[in-house]
Parts: C-alpha cells; sequence; structure tokens
C-alpha cells in the first residue's frame, strides 16, 4: 500500500474496533483463516454480491473535511423571512457545544433503561413541562418528528377516539385553509388510507355537524394572523367533536395559551427554541393534549416514579404507548422521538427562564410591529392587524419586492402573485429593520423610524393577551448564568451511560461508532442556517448531497431511486408501504391491501401496514426462527387476488440469513405482490449482498443504525426508503420547493425527477442537515471500508458468540452453527433454576459498566446482542467477562450460597449511596455488589438511581415538574 492508499485509509482503521493482531485471535477462536473464509461460511452464496459497490474511493478526514466545506460554500446564507414554522435562531453557545457537540448527549441510546438514563429523562421532562404550560394543557409527549406529522398524529387519534365501530361514523375532519401548506400535504396523505375525508375551509363560515370528529387551526395562522377561536371551539365541542391547534410556542409566552382558549390538543414545532434551521431538520415537534387523551397520545411520555430505596426516579410511562408493541392494534407506528432536539429545546428554556423568553418574544412582536407600520405608511395594505411575528402584505408587484430582496440577500415569502410574506425572528437586530422596509421602499424617500426603549405592543388583540404565569418550577429560574448552565448540563450527563463511557450491544439497534468528522460540520453556519423553502439556487451545497447520498444509497441496495424525506425508520416504513400502494392502485389493482408479516418481524411493521391502510396476516416462524414456508405458501395462495405483498426483515430478527428469502420473493411475486424489506439489519448486508439483489422491491435504511447518524438519546432517526424503478413515480413528493419532486437513479447514475404521490413529512428532504453524517460516512470509508464495516460486524458478534455460548444456550444460528451480524442469548433457563429473569440480568449488567443488549425481542426472556464493527476486542471481551461473571453469581443462587431474593442480581443496580451507607445489610460484600471484576475499579460508572418502579409510574402518571413547593417540603 502506497502513502497515499495509507491516507485515504485512515479513517477505516479508527472506525473498525480490532487491529489485525485482534482479528487474527478472534478469527482463530470463531475457528476461521480469514474474513471472506468466514463470510462464506456465513452469507448464502446464492444472494452474495459480486462485484464491488460503486463508490467513489474514500477519503482522509483531512481531505473530507476539505471536501466538505467547499461543498457547504455552494449553500448561500441570505437573512431569512420566510418563517412558515422555521425560524433563524440562536442557538446559546453553552448548549451547542456541550448538548449538541456532545458524544455525551448525542450517543446516548433511547432510556428504555432508566437507571442508567436518569440525566436525558430530567431534560426531557423540563420539555414536557415547558410545553404543557406555555399551551396550558396537561399531558405532554416527549417530542414527535415535526410538526406537519404531529398534526397528523393527532388527527389520527381523535379519529380513534370517535369511531370505535368498523365503519367510521364521524368520518369528516375540518382544516381551517391558514394551516401551514406543508401540513395540509402530509394531513392529506395520512387521511386517505383511512377514507377520512378532509373538509377545507374558513373556520369562520365552516358548517361543523355530527359527522366531524375534529378540527385543526393554526395560531398564529398561516398569514400571521392572530384570530380568537373560542366560538369556533365552542362550535366543534357541541358537535362532539375535538380540536387540535397548531401553535408556536415563542408566540404563546404573550399570547392566551389553547388550554386556556379551549383546545384539546396543541401541535407544533419546538425548533423556535435554539435548533438551527438545518433544512428542514432535525427539530422536536411537540403534542400536549387534555387527560382524556392520556392512553391514547403517541410518542413516549417521561414520567415521575421511585426507586427500589424510595427516592425520585424518572422513567418512561406507560411504555405500552410505544405503540409497536401493540402491532396491528396500534393507532400510530411512532416509536421515535427527536430526543436531542427536545433536549436542546428544553436547554433553550431553562437557560432563558420564562422572564427571558418573555422579553424574546416581546422583541420579535415590536420588530414586527415597526415593520409593519412603517410598511403601511408607505402605502401597502397588511392581511390582518392582529400579528405577532408574521406580516403578510397585498401588492400587485409581488416579484419585484422579492427581486429587490434578494439582492440584498434577503428572502421573503411570495406566497402568491399578490401577497408577500414576512416573518421575524430572535435573530433580527435594529438593523436588520432598515434593510427590510427597504424591500417596499420606493427608493426615493430615506428609510428611518424611531425606536422607542417603552415601545407598547399594539397589534396583539387584547382579548388574547398572555394573563396566567408559566415556567414557575424551579430549574428554569436557577440557571441563568453560564457557570450554572454549564455545570447543570454535565451534572446531568454524569447521571447517563452513553457510547463514550463503554459499548452499548443492542441487537437490531446497531449502536456504532459516530465519529466526530462525520459530525463537525452540523454546526456550520452554511449547513446550519439554510431555510428548508428557500429557493434552490441558494442550497447548492445540499443539492450535491441528496443527489450523491441517493446515488450511493441506490449503489449499495441496489436499486433505482431514492426518496430522502422520511424523517424517521417508522416514517421510512409507512412512506415504503404507500409505494406499493399508490402502485397496486396504478395498476388497477386497488384491492391488493392484504400485507404478509412473518410473527419474527419488528413490532412497527404491523404498525405501519395498518397506518397505510392494509390488512395485516401474520405468517409463522419455525423452531429455528426460519420462516415458516408452507404457511406462507399457503397464505400467499389464500390471498393471491388480494396480496398486496409481504414485509421482511434480513438478516431475520433472529439474527440468520436464512437461506430460503429468494425463494420466499418469488412466492410474493408469483401471486401478484411486492417484498418490502426492514432495513433494520442493513448493517449485515452493505458490500456483502443487497435488498435488490435478494428480489424486493423497495426498503427503507435507518441512517441512524447503519450509517452513523447517532441515537440522540432517542432521537432523530432518518428512514430514506429506495426502490425499483417501476416504483420510483410513486415515491413521496412534497407541496414545496421540490414540488413532488425525488431523486430518481438511473443506470448511468444521473438524476432526474419525476412526480410523486404526497408527503409524509414536513421539509422535502425530512431532518436533511443530519444526511451529512452517512455522506461523511460513506465517503471516507469508500467501498472496501463499507463492506469491511459489515465483515467486522459479523466476526464481531460471532467473536462474542463463541465466547458466551460455553456459558449460555445460543438460540437460532445457520446450519454452520453462525450468526450475522447479532445474536439471541437463552436466558429462560435461570428463571427455573434461581428465579432470576432477563430484566435482573440487565440491571446487574450496569454494575459492571454496561448497558443492557436488546431485552426480549424478538423473543420473551431473552438478550439479543449486536455489538458492531467499531468495538474492539478488549471491549468485547470486557463485555463477555461480565455476563460470564454474572453466570457464575447465577450459580451462587443456584447452590444457595447466596439467597434467592438478596442477591446482588435482585438487588441491582447498586447506586454509589446505597454502597457507602454504614448500614449494609446484604448478605453479599460491597465490593461483590459493585466491583465484581477488577477492570471495574479503572473506571468505575455509578448509576444515579436503583431499580425503578415501573408500577407505581404508571398508576400515578407525573410527567411535567414538581412545582418549587415539592422540592422545599423535601
Amino acid at each position: 500500500m502506497n502513502i497515499l492508499e495509507a491516507q485515504s485509509k485512515e479513517f477505516l482503521q479508527r472506525h473498525i474496533g480490532p487491529d489485525a493482531t485482534e482479528t487474527g485471535k478472534m478469527l482463530d477462536k470463531v475457528g476461521f483463516n480469514n474474513l471472506d473464509a468466514l463470510m462464506e461460511q456465513t452469507v448464502p452464496s446464492a444472494i452474495r454480491m459480486a462485484e464491488a459497490l460503486d463508490i467513489p474511493k474514500p477519503m482522509s478526514e483531512n481531505e473530507y473535511l476539505r471536501h466538505i466545506k467547499n461543498v457547504s460554500l455552494k449553500n448561500k446564507i441570505f437573512h431569512n423571512y420566510i418563517g412558515q414554522g422555521y425560524y433563524g435562531t440562536l442557538t446559546p453557545s453553552v448548549i451547542l457545544r456541550n448538548i449538541f457537540e456532545n458524544p455525551g448527549w448525542y450517543t446516548q441510546y433511547t432510556p428504555y433503561q432508566a437507571e442508567i438514563s436518569q440525566g436525558r429523562l430530567e431534560s426531557l421532562l423540563n420539555f414536557q413541562t415547558v410545553i404543557c404550560d406555555l399551551t396550558s394543557l396537561p399531558l405532554a409527549n416527549a417530542s414527535l418528528l415535526d410538526e406537519a406529522t404531529a398534526a397528523a398524529e393527532a388527527m389520527i387519534m381523535f379519529y380513534h377516539s370517535k369511531n370505535k365501530a368498523t365503519v367510521a361514523e364521524k368520518p369528516r375532519f375540518f382544516i381551517d385553509a391558514e394551516l401551514f401548506p406543508q401540513t395540509k400535504d402530509v394531513l392529506y396523505t395520512r387521511a386517505k388510507p383511512f377514507g377520512i375525508e378532509l373538509v377545507e375551509g374558513d373556520y369562520k363560515t365552516a358548517g361543523i355537524t355530527k359527522e366531524y370528529f375534529g378540527a385543526l387551526i393554526q395560531y398564529p395562522n398561516n398569514k400571521g394572523s392572530i384570530e380568537d377561536y373560542r366560538s369556533f371551539i365552542e362550535t366543534v365541542h357541541r358537535n362532539e367533536a375535538y380540536v387540535a391547534m397548531a401553535t408556536d410556542l415563542l408566540a404563546l409566552a404573550i399570547l392566551t395559551p389553547p388550554g386556556e382558549l379551549g383546545a384539546d390538543v396543541a401541535i407544533g414545532s419546538a425548533q423556535r427554541f435554539g435548533v438551527p434551521l438545518g433544512y428542514g431538520g432535525p427539530h422536536a415537534a411537540f403534542m400536549t393534549a387534555t387527560d382524556e387523551f392520556k392512553r391514547t397520545i403517541p410518542g413516549r411520555i417521561i414520567g415521575i416514579s421511585e426507586d427500589a430505596n424510595g427516592n425520585r426516579a424518572l422513567r418512561m410511562a406507560l411504555q405500552t404507548r410505544e405503540q409497536h408493541i401493540k402491532r396491528e392494534k396500534a393507532t400510530s407506528n411512532i416509536c421515535t422521538a427527536q430526543a436531542l432536539l427536545a433536549n436542546m429545546a428544553a436547554m433553550y428554556a431553562v437557560y432563558h427562564g420564562p422572564d427571558g423568553l418573555k422579553k424574546i418574544a416581546e422583541r420579535i412582536a415590536v420588530f414586527t410591529q415597526i415593520v409593519g407600520e412603517a410598511i403601511e405608511a408607505r402605502g401597502f395594505e397588511l392581511v390582518s392587524d392582529h400579528y405577532f411575528d408574521t406580516l403578510v402584505i397585498k401588492t400587485n408587484n409581488a416579484a419585484g419586492i422579492i427581486g429587490k430582496a434578494a439582492q440584498q440577500k434577503i428572502n421573503l415569502r411570495q406566497i402568491d402573485h399578490q401577497h408577500i410574506g414576512v416573518s421575524l425572528d430572535e435573530t433580527v437586530i435594529v438593523e436588520d429593520l432598515y434593510d427590510l422596509i427597504n424591500c417596499f421602499e420606493n427608493d426615493v424617500n430615506p428609510v428611518s423610524f424611531e425606536l422607542s426603549t417603552e415601545e407598547e405592543l399594539r397589534h396583539i388583540p387584547e382579548s388574547l393577551v398572555r394573563q396566567s404565569a408559566f415556567l414557575t418550577q424551579q430549574v428554569f429560574n436557577t440557571y441563568h448564568s453560564e457557570s450554572k448552565m454549564m455545570r447543570y448540563i454535565k451534572y446531568l450527563e454524569n447521571k447517563d451511560l452513553s457510547l463514550n463511557t463503554s459499548m452499548i450491544s443492542l441487537g437490531s439497534c446497531t449502536m456504532k461508532l459516530n465519529a466526530a468528522t462525520e459530525m463537525i460540520p452540523l454546526s456550520w453556519a452554511h449547513w446550519a442556517n439554510i431555510h428548508p423553502f428557500a429557493p434552490v439556487n441558494q442550497a447548492g451545497g445540499y443539492k450535491q448531497i441528496v443527489e450523491e447520498l441517493s446515488q450511493y444509497l441506490c449503489a449499495i441496495t441496489a436499486f433505482d431511486a431514492c426518496s430522502l424525506q422520511p424523517n424517521s425508520g417508522a416514517q421510512g416504513e409507512y412512506a415504503g408501504l404507500l409505494t406499493i400502494k399508490a402502485y397496486h392502485e396504478a395498476q388497477g389493482n386497488p384491492q391488493r391491501n392484504v400485507m404478509l408479516i412473518p410473527i419474527s418481524a419488528h413490532g412497527t411493521n404491523p404498525a405501519s401496514a395498518v397506518m397505510a391502510g392494509m390488512k395485516v396476516v401474520v405468517v409463522k416462524a419455525l423452531e429455528n426462527g426460519y420462516i415458516d414456508m408452507e404457511d406462507l405458501k399457503a397464505k400467499a395462495a389464500q390471498y393471491k387476488d388480494v396480496l398486496a405483498g409481504i414485509m421482511i426483515t434480513y438478516p431475520s430478527t433472529y439474527g440468520i440469513y436464512e437461506e430460503t428469502v429468494k425463494e420466499i420473493n418469488q412466492i410474493i411475486h408469483d401471486n401478484g405482490g411486492q417484498v418490502y424489506m426492514d432495513g433494520a439489519n442493513m448493517n449485515a448486508q452493505v458490500g456483502l449482498t443487497a435488498p435488490g439483489l435478494i428480489g424486493a422491491d423497495v426498503c427503507h435504511l435507518n441512517l441512524h443504525k447503519t450509517f452513523a447518524i447517532p441515537h440522540g438519546g432517542g432521537g432523530p432517526g432518518m428512514g430514506p426508503i429506495c426502490v425499483k424503478e417501476h416504483l420510483a413515480q410513486h415515491l413521496p413528493g412534497h407541496v414545496f420547493l421540490h414540488k413532488a419532486k425525488t431523486i430518481s437513479i438511473n443506470g448511468n447514475g444521473t438524476g432526474n425527477h419525476q412526480n410523486h404521490e404526497g408527503a409524509v413529512s414536513a421539509a422535502p428532504y425530512g431532518s436533511a442537515s443530519i444526511l451529512l453524517i452517512s455522506y461523511a460516512y460513506i465517503r471516507m470509508l469508500g467501498a472496501e471500508g463499507l463492506k469491511a464495516a459489515t465483515q467486522y460486524a459479523i466476526l464481531n458478534a460471532n467473536y462474542m458468540r463463541a465466547r458466551l455460548e460455553e456459558d449460555f444456550d445460543i438460540l437460532y444460528t445457520n446450519s454452520n452453527n453462525l450468526c450475522a451480524h447479532e445474536f439471541i442469548v437463552d436466558l429462560r433457563p435461570f428463571k427455573k433454576t434461581a428465579q432470576v429473569e432477563a430484566e435482573d440480568i440487565a440491571k446487574r449488567l450496569m454494575d459492571y459498566g454496561f448497558h443492557a443488549p436488546t431485552m426480549s425481542f424478538p423473543v420473551p426472556g431473552t438478550i439479543m446482542i449486536e455489538p458492531t464493527e467499531s468495538e474492539d476486542k478488549g471491549e468485547l471481551d470486557r463485555f463477555c467477562d461480565a455476563l460470564q461473571s454474572i453466570r457464575k453469581e447465577i450459580q451462587k443462587i443456584e447452590t444457595a450460597t447466596w439467597d434467592g431474593k438478596d442477591n446482588p442480581l435482585k438487588n441491582a443496580p447498586h447506586t454509589q449511596q446505597s454502597v457507602i451507607t454504614s448500614a449494609w445489610e446484604h448478605r453479599y460484600t460491597r465490593e461483590e455488589a459493585a466491583f465484581p471484576l477488577p477492570y471495574i475499579a479503572h473506571n468505575k460508572f455509578w448509576p444515579s438511581v436503583a431499580r425503578v418502579n415501573n408500577t407505581l409510574g404508571d398508576r400515578n402518571l407525573i410527567c411535567t415538574c414538581e412545582p418549587t413547593e415539592a422540592y422545599m417540603e423535601v
């Protein structure tokens, strides 16, 4: 290898954990001489890729950073007054540095293991409190994907609440004409599969009847107007329907909140609270509701409970609201939040406090007032006299004004040929006002105005001025200096186990390295400050990333076209199924609505199918975890006239490459169906095989798994879909910007644009800014590196399997006793021999400094381990040592050396406080409790609470911060 080639491959050696020496030892343990020999015995020959991936040669980290800087400069930074739910923000530096750019916050997993997640759980509780207080509604979830999908979730929640029968008695949903257009776009997409009749009109003249199950209004609305909806809400309620209000958190600092106006639900985006534009995301959406929706609100809720020692502890409450657990009985397929962005928004509120938020809102309103009155003084007419931050101006020269603004590097919103929108935000300073007003000047009169320091707000209706207090809790009135804020963030970070602590070996979740070089560009201005609806010629950098990444993903999947719009894995599933549904309809087969789903499939699969308007038929699995081919053939034949397709995961959820996969796909195709492949396990495919080679028609990709986007403590995610050519024209479209367009890749690798279906997300490319991470991952690894990553994922898993099978039963291996990139350890025997359950072992692993693997999925009473390619042999050995040590502890219970109830497994995890207390009454030693192996003493991670009482938290749901008095009582 020459010097230049060695430099280009430097990232490969930094991304993959084992070095050459460790690789040799691991292969020896598994029983192979080299990686290729292991692959031959693991991946069926019939599906192996013959050619190398068509991916550019790898770049060094330095070369990549130069490259991505040059690409970023193709994005033009203008001052954006486009608004429409997306605004310029000022991310406090203390939050940018200590959360957004901090792996201690962005590499955590979803907080299923509460005892080692107390930091971000507290921050998410703060987020819920912010949302509840500002909207004046009692119940909030811990964030949703974006404002448009949150609106759709509210609609579907209302629908199910009012329509219990098979045939909907109340099929209509009213949407006000002045909703944001991108929200309408998603609502129409989501309504269609349920047969919901959307009725769009003016709320003032809407004829609401008993046929309506709900309504959605915008506050302030699309034209910036502040409307008093009290009378309309009363009318809807009289007709036994619900009202959701899309709203703006910053506006609610000075406007009467939705709950006080009578709304049942409030939704919106928390992007304004310090989160960059990022060409559309990721941003945290929110939903608040009345207590009536406690059991049906989608998404996660963080609640307050107690630990085993009676101390306050937080957890995800009512975990069955993770509705994919309900499979086809789900009313939502949401299984992702935007936790990292919700944490940023929560910290923004903590840092500014209620007074700071109100001052920011008032400053924006005053500046908007100055601009509005100055524009009126120049002879223009405003659509509304009541506004917060958005003006809509009537003009017969919209194009001329837009053009003049562009010459000053200002983006205004052209609503139509006669209306221009201007939305101000917290980044605006006094000097900007002169430039803005000048866009409407006749170039004869000079722009001038006087700014009074005591300016009164004259355009907020008196009846809608907020009177109620908000954010009175101690946490929002304490950390206003940078020192205090920095220490508060660090205090919470120290309570959480993340990838900068130890490996997180979650099967199916692929918690790999999120390399710093992949992450660094995200906070650069030319990526962070681009509005998703800015003119296309200002987003040349994003255009290049979108087109090149689409080509790379098509090459990796062996598909022909790609949509980058879905902003979570579940959204990708949904979009893929809608694509199949639209294809069948275009072929004249709308009756094809049956989706076969193996019993072993991810829980989101059946939930997504139901959301897409399909009927789920479950296919059995054999004892070895394979799909039952006889059952599949029978059901494919039974439903051949109505078969839409099958949803499969490959390798299977059991961690094996089923040799029958091509036959499975052929059976579906022979019976008129399409094959949807879940991309959860793509980390075992890249460079070795591909969905297109296997015979699938569509596949979603979890970029937050296989392609290195961090999990962010429970989000963000991205779930783009790749499809065969015949499905390309049915990919998601978008009402704005690239109207109904997506990237389609021809055989020669050039992109073209085609017309497509409606949108599934608020922004054309979903959470566009984090596409940079996957782009970096692919460009720095190159074709060989991507393949090597897959090979090492398989090697690492088989090395751990080989070590652990000495002490545990391993479920489901192939005919060569090998697994793919993950494997299942059976813990059920210990329930009989020692009354030890999977949960006990999961909690005990915390004492060893590890996050538990995936628990009880897909088989109850088991753990599924996926080490990823990023972990070195030393870390794999430490984890194996920990599990084998726990096995010896179980033997002590089995032989009655330890008491069956008072032992380290039943009492795990052990907090620092419990170990140092003078009253140690256990029958095992403090050292056995906290330092069971020598390595732990070198870098001990202490869980901050003991085992959390889940039942107590569900019976007494408290999902906002306690009032200050509660802390005083303590």
